[in-house]
């Protein structure tokens, strides 16, 4: 068996996915023997003719398409789609840069929304100007390895899956070829959310409903970029030159940074959230990989489901929530005081020291009821 230290890759070997082999092997095989191997019969396609479908363009973190909180209608087919862009991007202040593997392009991929028992129709592309296979695994969905078994792609290929939304909540997708592969794409930015909402709204838990006048998604990435003898943050000529070097870093279980949707001050400053005094904002936070505690420094979380799921009665007035890895969870706030809000992961070393810190913008009248400063700095009496 090869030493896990000095394995090595060949671009060649990355295209022809030979990570897979002793791990997955034909479960997640490309080709027409893909469904059997993942131990189903998938065709022919239920015919859904008689279900409205509704087509939608999805928008770019840590914004969110328009979608209705609840509904009268019944179950539609929601078509989504996402392309595969494998791109070099800026991470932080310095210049450090990583070969990202993205769903459409960002780190996290769109947060989609639907209701429940909608069907999700994703048709998902591997443009022939990237080098991986890649596929995608849905924590919403149900069998095949959560649609990773049935949507092994190579560079020029696309493929279209559908599931069932049968459980209301925010999840997390992301790609899962196999193997090391796992964890390098889903490290290297390849991983989103999706969000399914009941069909009458989210509720406290005791039947009044809520309802947010925004909606954001910050998705948290942890990263792990090697370093060269100098201790200079290495760059790579393309997706595949880094995967030994990198795979090293990830053994470590110690990211060098750790980031809301994509880099170091992504959503700060001009690109900060905003909101107003009065208005209830809904955050919705996923992290793929690692445990993560999401808190609003001058704020609470009024409603939160911790592990997103929203058939569990929510928990009221936290300071800080907990997220395990592999999950997204949403909290819900409504803003009484203006100015900037930090929304930061309170493990605070990686807040300020390695990037998972955003800003929220919140314009209004300030409050003294609820603070202010009796007496200003004076020498001491």
């Amino acid at each position: 068996m090869n030493d896990p230290e000095n394995f090595t890759v060949s671009r060649r070997a990355l295209l022809a996915g030979a990570a897979l082999a002793g791990v997955v092997g034909a479960v997640l095989s490309s080709g027409p023997s893909a469904a059997e191997d993942a131990g189903v019969v998938t065709g022919p396609a239920p015919d859904l003719a008689h279900l409205p479908r509704r087509k939608v363009e999805l928008v770019d973190p840590p914004f969110v398409h328009a979608h209705e909180q609840a509904t009268d209608r019944g179950p539609e087919v929601v078509e989504f789609t996402l392309v595969i862009e494998e791109k070099e991007m800026v991470i932080d202040e310095y210049g450090t840069t990583v070969h990202a593997m993205t769903f459409n392009g960002t780190v996290p991929g769109p947060l989609m929304v639907v209701h429940e028992g909608d069907y999700v129709e994703l048709t998902l592309v591997n443009p022939d100007t990237n080098l991986m296979q890649h596929n995608i695994d849905f924590h919403a969905s149900t069998g095949a390895l959560g649609g990773g078994g049935l949507t092994l792609i190579n560079p020029g290929e696309q493929v279209k899956l559908r599931f069932k939304a049968t459980r209301a909540g925010v999840f997390v997708y992301h790609c899962a070829p196999g193997g090391p592969m796992i964890p390098w794409h889903v490290v290297s930015g390849m991983n989103g959310a999706i969000m399914v909402l009941p069909r009458k709204g989210l509720t406290d838990g005791n039947g009044q409903p809520l309802h947010y006048d925004r909606i954001y998604y910050v998705g948290e990435q942890d990263f792990y970029i090697p370093r060269d003898e100098q201790g200079n943050f290495k760059a790579y000529a393309d997706v595949g030159e880094g995967y030994d070097d990198m795979l090293r870093v990830m053994k470590t279980l110690t990211p060098t940074h750790v980031v809301f949707n994509g880099a170091v001050g992504a959503l700060t400053g001009e690109n900060a959230m905003q909101a107003a005094v009065g208005e209830t904002v809904l955050f919705v936070h996923s992290q793929a990989n690692r445990d993560t505690r999401p808190h609003i420094i001058g704020g609470h979380g009024d409603y939160v489901w911790a592990t997103g799921k929203f058939r569990n009665t929510p928990e009221v007035d936290l300071e800080t929530w907990f997220i395990p890895g592999g999950a997204a969870g949403a909290a819900l706030y409504t803003f009484r005081q203006p100015g900037i809000y930090a929304y930061v992961n309170h493990n605070l070393i990686e807040a300020v020291e390695l990037g998972a810190t955003a800003h929220i913008l919140v314009d209004g009248d300030w409050n003294d009821d609820l603070m202010t400063q009796v007496e200003p700095p004076t020498p001491i009496a």
